[in-house]
């Protein structure tokens, strides 16, 4: 009689308990439930590529976590997953002889070794004729049902181990992500730019407007900030001579959570020497075309309830140009558009000229910026760590990059006159709380021994892997966001 394997929603106590005795046969058997060293020959997909249709003598090595299991008396028939794809099993008592009582054992979610003859069934599906089995790890929970994956979002990001097995799509996305990075890696390599590291914990909040988290360091009895940008940084590596240079890495800041925002996220930031912000765009849109040309399929990508056309070159515009095509006032206009503030239901009463502007340019155009478009020329007031344009001193060299209604990229001519830094930061500072109300002293010394015209550019890896892979929440990129505790 042919019996299929199908898991209820029988009381996850009672479930664990029923493997516990089959942990136990086990033993009895001699056998150790969690296995050992266990070389693999091939993973699952190199194990079907090799198959040739005819040939004799053709075996297989493959280890992974049982996906599905259809026992049918002295025949098993077992989908085995690795993170390569899926291998059909097909035990036997005939060719397993004693190592059929382990067969029997098994159950989905446990994860196993075989070895045997590759093969056909009736059916065309590639398998290994298994003539030799071992057990690698008892699963004691029960995995979701017949593996069709994990639906309650909350458990996937909670349960990202069960998550990447579950849902082979998953896995599949955040593999795509590690080759996203390695190809920004070797694009900038390729160019010359140098892989630095800075630090994390930073006694000084700067690079960035942003609220951080603070920690304390006992031996030196001192406060500390995950760093919020490692800008500053880099730009001291400038000074000292490294003339191409890029940091691969974490930023931190104690804001809010979103579909589009994580507190820990992962930044690049690139700097170069003798640039500008003109020479970053190119840069960036040469970076991001070749990501997609690698990992998209067309250049016409499909996002969340968009089609972004990904064809270059890509739209640049000014922000003052952006905002009267899309708010319908002049940027020099501050009455018509503290009116339209009001009307978008923005509290400006309180707010300085500058942040209305750019209160309303958020409201107003960023949801309209869907293809990729390059905002260049922000007002200065913005943009205290960036130079501003000659003859127009109200604007500075400075662009971001929209893509999906989603700022993926900022980037400067970066500001190296110290005396004007100075004057900057002292603006800057009357804003903030006094607690971390600092000078980056040594960040002024620095540029006082003298830093060479350059640009320098952020991007924001998570929201780009979003893009590239379809994801349409930050939490579907980052194996382990930040979640609310359980109560």
């Amino acid at each position: 009689m042919r019996r299929e394997i199908v898991l209820s929603d029988t009381d996850s106590d009672r479930f664990e308990q029923q493997r516990r005795q089959k942990l136990d046969e086990m033993r009895k058997l001699g056998i150790d439930p969690y296995g050992d060293r266990y070389d693999r020959t091939e993973s699952a997909a190199k194990a079907k590529d090799k198959f040739e249709e005819g040939k004799d003598d053709q075996r297989a090595r493959c280890a992974g976590r049982v996906a599905l299991l259809r026992d049918i008396g002295k025949l098993i028939f077992i989908t085995l997953r690795d993170s390569s794809g899926t291998i059909q099993l097909g035990l036997s008592k005939k060719l397993l002889a004693e190592q059929w009582k382990l067969a029997k054992l098994i159950d989905i979610g446990d994860l196993i070794g075989a070895q045997g003859q590759l093969g056909k069934t009736k059916t065309g599906e590639i398998t290994i004729w298994a003539d030799g089995l071992k057990f690698l790890g008892k699963c004691l929970y029960q995995p979701p049902e017949k593996f069709h994956g994990l639906a309650d979002l909350d458990q996937r990001y909670r349960q990202r181990y069960v998550d990447l097995w579950a849902n082979p799509e998953q896995m599949k996305r955040f593999k795509k992500r590690s080759n996203i990075i390695s190809t920004i890696r070797e694009f900038l390599q390729s160019r010359d730019f140098v892989e630095v590291e800075t630090p994390m914990m930073q006694s000084i909040v700067g690079g960035a407007a942003a609220k951080p988290f603070i920690t304390h360091h006992n031996t030196l009895d001192m406060d500390l900030y995950l760093r919020i940008s490692p800008e500053l940084f880099l730009k001291r590596l400038l000074v000292g001579g490294m003339e191409r240079i890029f940091e691969l890495n974490r930023n931190f800041r104690n804001e809010g959570l979103s579909r589009q925002h994580n507190p820990e996220f992962t930044m690049l930031e690139v700097y170069q020497a003798y640039g500008d912000y003109n020479l970053m765009m190119d840069l960036t849109e040469e970076l991001i075309s070749e990501c997609v040309v690698k990992y998209c399929e067309e250049r016409e990508v499909e996002f969340y309830d968009m089609k972004i056309d990904f064809s270059r070159p890509w739209r640049r515009q000014k922000y003052d140009a952006l905002l009267k095509e899309y708010s319908g006032c002049q940027i020099s206009d501050i009455q018509a558009i503290r009116r339209k503030a009001k009307t978008l239901d923005i509290d400006e009463s309180k707010m300085d000229d500058v942040v209305v502007v750019n209160k309303v340019f958020e409201e107003t155009v960023e949801e309209k910026l869907v293809n990729p478009t390059f905002v260049i020329d922000y007002p200065s007031a913005l943009c205290p760590l960036t130079k501003r344009k000659k003859g127009s001193p109200d604007y500075a060299e400075r662009f971001e990059l929209f893509i999906a209604k989603m700022e993926l990229a900022n980037a400067y001519t970066e500001l190296n006159d110290p005396l004007v830094q100075e004057e900057n930061f002292l603006k800057q500072l009357r804003g903030q709380e006094e607690s971390m109300a600092t000078m980056d002293e040594d960040f002024i010394t620095a540029l006082k021994y003298g830093m060479p015209p350059a640009g320098g550019l952020g991007i924001g890896i998570d929201r780009l892997v979003m893009v590239l892979t379809g994801a349409s929440n930050i939490r579907d990129v980052v194996l382990f966001p930040l979640l609310k505790q359980k109560e």
